[in-house]
């Protein structure tokens, strides 16, 4: 199994795979009261069975190429993750999302993680359009949405039912030469692969 290094902190990225179901659940129960305040993640995985349907639900988006799942693990304890809970390679569109537990929290792993992701996307799937999802409420999310440079669209008010109330959901989204212009002032040049496809 591969991994990319999030830096020099011990940190790195890594699928994540029906056969991690244990350690997944493990993770979850660290994580469940802390994410349970906005993020359905928390209900979804509650026993070694949901946790292993969850990931593979995700392996078989890898396969038919529409989503994908990696672990943030640092020393090599999983706390936190990104996704893309849709990918339309077709249209050119992602939607992007993450996760941490408490652990993890405050030391820029989501961000590092999420350009990674993105990176990936963009530059070797010719995603056009990545959007960020996120309730109104969950602050950090929204922080790392600013951080990576998307930009609000608006607000899908009550949108959301979640544990016996409407949460509004607000839109983000980076476009393609948006998050290139983003990286090449951050200092990462990402050259457009020779093989990328492009749209007419």
């Amino acid at each position: 199994m591969y991994s990319k290094s999030l830096g020099d902190d011990g940190a790195v990225l890594s699928p994540l795979e029906p056969w991690h179901a244990e350690e997944f659940l493990a993770h979850m129960d660290r994580a469940r009261e802390f994410l349970g305040q906005f993020i359905g993640l928390a209900d979804a995985v509650h026993d070694i069975d949901s946790s292993r349907a969850f990931l593979q639900n995700y392996a078989e988006k890898a396969a038919a190429d529409t989503g994908r799942i990696h672990g943030i693990r640092v020393d090599a304890e999983l706390v936190g993750g990104v996704l893309f809970h849709t990918m339309d390679v077709s249209l050119g569109t992602a939607e992007a999302g993450c996760w941490l537990e408490p652990a993890g929290v405050g030391k820029g792993l989501v961000t590092r993680a999420a350009r990674a992701l993105i990176d990936w996307a963009v530059e070797e799937r010719d995603i056009h359009r990545v959007e960020w999802r996120v309730a109104s409420e969950n602050a950090g999310s929204i922080a790392a949405a600013r951080r990576l440079g998307f930009t609000k669209e608006g607000v899908l008010r009550e949108s959301f039912p979640f544990r016996g109330r409407r949460l509004d959901i607000e839109v983000w989204s980076v476009l393609a030469p948006e998050w290139r212009a983003s990286s090449s002032s951050c200092g990462r040049v990402l050259p457009r692969p020779e093989n990328a496809r492009t749209r007419p």
